[in-house]
């Protein structure tokens, strides 16, 4: 059974997160994650990469954020207990893609960025 009060509190801290991504505000973004948090990347296929630590994931996160024409929209924000599932679209001068995020967040913050694509 899931915790209803711990769930509104995730999605509340995803829905900020994704806020602040759409807004291209990389420190804030870093701001809202645990130190030992992990990005899993949708690219390269099959599997993406992997980044731990804030370091690693500014990294792996640096030229979305200096791309000026990305536009990122979250569709819907659905959690259960400390997991929330964030289906978005993501769009660029070349084109567009359409995914999901898996988070867990931990004390209020993004402790799993784990992303998904169509492909």
């Amino acid at each position: 059974m899931a915790d209803e009060t711990g769930s509104a509190e995730a999605v509340r801290v995803v829905e900020a997160f994704n806020e602040v991504w759409g807004a291209h505000d990389l420190e804030g973004c870093l701001a809202m994650l645990t130190d030992d948090c992990v990005f899993d990347a949708t690219g390269p296929a099959p599997d993406g990469v992997l980044s731990t630590g804030k370091d690693e994931i500014r990294a792996a996160w640096q030229p979305i954020f200096d791309d000026p024409t990305s536009v990122f929209e979250a569709e819907e924000v659905v959690g259960l207990g400390d997991r929330v599932v964030a289906r978005w679209r993501y769009t660029w001068a070349e084109g567009h893609i359409r995914g999901i995020d898996l988070f867990a967040v931990r004390d209020g913050k993004v402790s799993e960025k784990r992303a998904y694509v169509k492909g």
